[in-house]
């Protein structure tokens, strides 16, 4: 049996299906929008940085539209082996859900390599189909070492200075770096390392971090006047880096205090003077200037010099200087003792003289006068009266 259709029924049905689509449309949970209307955005486009450098972007994803997205996040290097962290909320990120008209931050994180040539490096930050070109200048050329430099390498002193200097020890390397640290001075110099005014023999080094090393350099007490050359080096298995430190020594500072036949001792009657002379020897390999003498005497007594200064004296020469003692007139017999110095700026010496104090001749005059009278008296009374 055949039913017929009317083209009014088959209408009306097409309409009340139209009509419940709509229903179910209206009844079912609204599903976020993808990609379109998200764009990503930061006002630092391209930056500069050297080699080991971390560079930081802050990058809003914004939703124009009315409904949330959904997106996918993603970084692409472009080829250039860099180490990254694309994170939000202190997290990893790949997806990233963004309510209509409201925005995410998202945060990228690059590592310039160590070992990287100079240029530019571009990459792209990608949300759903949303694009965010980013580029890097490296500033200069990178390389996988470690570097010892200083400011100042070339110290000048006499043989009993120590030469002080300061190095930066750079790690350019990947990882945390241990470095021993030695010198090659010649025998009889002795180089000490300081960090942080402690003495050491080795320290360690960040990745594409600093230190600030103290050296220390003391020559032998015998060294001559010269140049010498103190090669220093931070060493270990992966990477090494040398400097060389000079030291300029200006000589050797010696200086004895004596009197032409070495006999430091005189005599001198109290109240009255004695000239001694003083020989002053360098016997150092440098100048000696400003050699200026001094004394140390009993209370009461003098001592000068002619000259009080010596302005200059030679390696291997003598210069002579008299002194006069004076010693209180109310000295008594006996040994007493001067102190003579002899001091430049470099140098000084010493010398104990022992004075012997002898009474006064006219004294003994007086005593013996005295003597005279008392037993001329002692005659005339015994010649006057003695007969009686």
């Amino acid at each position: 049996m055949r039913y017929a259709c009317s083209k009014p029924m088959m209408s009306r049905f097409l309409v009340v299906l139209l009509c419940l689509g709509a229903a179910l449309a209206c009844a079912l949970p609204q599903q976020a929008h993808a990609a379109g209307t998200v764009e990503l955005y930061t006002p630092y486009l391209q930056l500069s940085a050297p080699p080991g450098d971390a560079i930081s972007y802050s990058i809003e994803a914004i939703n124009r539209g009315e409904t949330t997205a959904v997106v996918d996040v993603a970084f692409d290097a472009q080829g250039n082996k860099w180490d990254y962290e694309l994170t939000a909320g202190g997290r990893a990120v790949d997806r990233l859900a963004v309510k209509g008209g409201e925005s995410q931050t998202l945060n990228l994180m690059l590592h310039v390599p160590l070992e990287i040539n100079k240029g530019v490096y571009r990459f792209e930050v990608k949300a759903g189909g949303g694009t965010l070109p980013l580029a890097v200048v490296v500033s200069e050329q990178g390389t996988f070492r470690t570097e010892l430099t200083t400011e100042q390498p070339n110290m000048q002193g006499h043989s009993d200075s120590t030469f002080s200097y300061s190095a930066t020890l750079r790690n350019r390397t990947a990882e945390k770096q241990t470095y021993a640290l030695n010198a090659q001075a010649e025998p009889g110099w002795d180089v000490t390392f300081t960090d942080g005014g402690t003495s050491v023999t080795s320290v360690e080094v960040d990745a594409g971090g600093e230190k600030s090393i103290s050296i220390g350099v003391k020559p032998p007490e015998t060294v001559k006047a010269g140049t010498y050359k103190i090669p220093v080096a931070a060493t270990n298995n992966e990477s090494s880096a040398e400097t060389v430190f000079e030291a300029v020594v200006t000589g050797s500072y010696a200086l004895s205090l004596s009197t032409p036949n070495d006999l430091l001792s005189t005599d001198v009657t109290a109240g009255s003077e004695r000239k001694l002379d003083l020989t002053l020897d360098n016997t150092g390999s440098a100048e000696l200037k400003n050699v200026s003498l001094s004394a140390q005497s009993p209370t009461g007594w003098e001592v000068t010099f002619a000259p009080s200064t010596v302005e200059s004296i030679k390696p291997g020469e003598t210069a002579r200087v008299q002194a006069t003692i004076k010693a209180d007139k109310k000295a008594l017999a006996g040994d007493y003792v001067v102190n003579v110095t002899a001091s430049a700026p470099e140098k000084s010496a010493s010398a104990q003289f022992r004075v012997a104090v002898e009474t006064s001749v006219l004294w003994g005059w007086i005593g013996i006068l005295i003597i005279v009278l008392v037993a001329a008296g002692i005659y005339y009374l015994f010649r006057k009266y003695g007969r009686r």
